[in-house]
């Protein structure tokens, strides 16, 4: 197998996340002032996001896995369609609330179920879509070949909240249906251009052995992936509730401000990861250091923010923090493991910021509702936590290199 990604092949797997990043950050940007507006409480809109990031976190590994059997391109191609079929049926519960068709406890148990059953299935595409990234790159390119990737999730989030706040005009069930026609144009485009692995080939990448979440290899970067998107979706899943409390928006306005607000995270993380990550030569954990003191830096504007200027700084710093350190974590957990495991161990931390949105949103929201400040201290709180365990863990791991040599 070539071991070179094609400048083609690249562009494909970029927009191929990037279609999934659009329609992920429309449905960030929406669903607060959507589920207010069909009777939904904070605790409740919090958890569907909650509860299908969980069935994300729990499918994405087995995606995976199946991808280092059978091939990358059918698993993403799987993933797409999926996405594109569940967000319609999200969509169309969401359409018979607002015209009262379903209301209460038949709707929030509707539109979880509906959601974590679209989570099951879109799961496959990113672990797939990274192991081919990583099938194809050599070792001393992968970081940078990572971070080239992770442009996909930046631009999504970039053009989403775009979409979104235009689309808005028009309803907010607009951005959804369009997020479907992209997930299915990508799908048909995977299927038409990306190479598929020959299965001469695919044999050598059949995993011998099943690789786990406690694995030593990659445990540090699971851990420091669930805590960064912890607080993370706390402070994104909580950013709606802010913005339109503070400044008493309507649920059209509240939407638009959101929006404007990821779009500024998302451009700064794509900023880092086209300058930064692709210029300057650091270990994995050093990168991830720093991108978690930007991370801090976030939370606390956010804590003693008083205006929308102060917000869009919290967001530069949030994004800057996300863009430094996922392409990090992403090549350190590859390069750690045999070729034979790239799709298990790409599954696994493709299944970490599931893990943090089914945490984070639920215990900011709860939180939010207590008291508004306590979502950012929430948030700050987890990523000193995260730092200072990689800390701790580095210096053990030094300290037990030093006594074996």
């Amino acid at each position: 197998m070539s071991r070179r990604l094609s400048s083609q092949q690249l562009a494909l797997l970029i927009t191929t996340l990037m279609t999934i990043s659009i329609g992920q950050s429309m449905v960030f940007a929406i669903l607060a002032p959507l589920g207010r507006e069909v009777g939904l409480i904070e605790v409740q809109i919090n958890s569907i996001i909650a509860l299908s990031a969980l069935a994300f976190a729990l499918s994405s590994p087995r995606w995976g896995r199946l991808s280092d059997r059978v091939g990358r391109r059918p698993i993403i191609i799987t993933g797409l369609v999926g996405y594109t079929l569940g967000t319609l049926a999200f969509t169309s519960v969401f359409y018979a609330g607002l015209q009262g068709v379903l209301t209460g406890a038949a709707l929030y148990v509707t539109l979880l179920v509906v959601r974590c059953i679209q989570a099951l299935v879109m799961s496959a595409s990113s672990p797939a879509a990274t192991a081919y990234a990583a099938d194809h790159s050599e070792p001393a390119q992968r970081l940078r070949t990572m971070a080239k990737l992770g442009t996909a999730n930046s631009l999504g989030t970039i053009l989403g909240p775009a979409v979104s706040g235009a689309m808005a005009a028009l309803g907010l069930l607009a951005p959804l249906y369009f997020a479907a026609a992209l997930t299915l144009g990508a799908a048909a485009a995977v299927r038409a251009r990306l190479p598929f692995t020959p299965r001469a080939e695919r044999v050598q990448h059949v995993t011998r052995r099943k690789l786990r979440i406690t694995d030593r290899r990659i445990a540090l970067y699971i851990a420091t992936a669930v805590g960064l998107f912890i607080g993370y979706s706390g402070i994104q899943q909580t950013l709606g509730f802010q913005l339109q409390d503070q400044f008493a928006l309507s649920g059209i306005q509240t939407a638009q401000y959101t929006g404007v607000a990821l779009m500024i995270a998302a451009a700064a993380t794509f900023l880092v990861q086209v300058t930064v990550m692709q210029r300057v030569n650091l270990k994995p954990t050093q990168f991830v250091r720093i991108g978690l003191v930007s991370l801090i830096g976030a939370a606390a504007l956010l804590f003693f923010a008083e205006g929308y200027a102060s917000i869009a700084a919290a967001m530069l710093l949030l994004g800057a923090g996300l863009g430094v350190s996922m392409p990090a974590i992403l090549s350190g957990a590859s390069l750690a493991v045999a070729p034979d495991e790239q799709g298990a161990a790409a599954g696994l931390v493709t299944a970490c910021p599931a893990l943090g949105f089914s945490v984070g949103p639920v215990a900011a929201g709860y939180l939010y509702q207590v008291e508004g400040t306590l979502a950012p201290l929430f948030s700050a709180c987890v990523f000193f936590g995260v730092l200072v365990m990689l800390a701790l863990k580095e210096r053990q791991h030094a300290a037990e290199g030093s006594a074996q040599s």
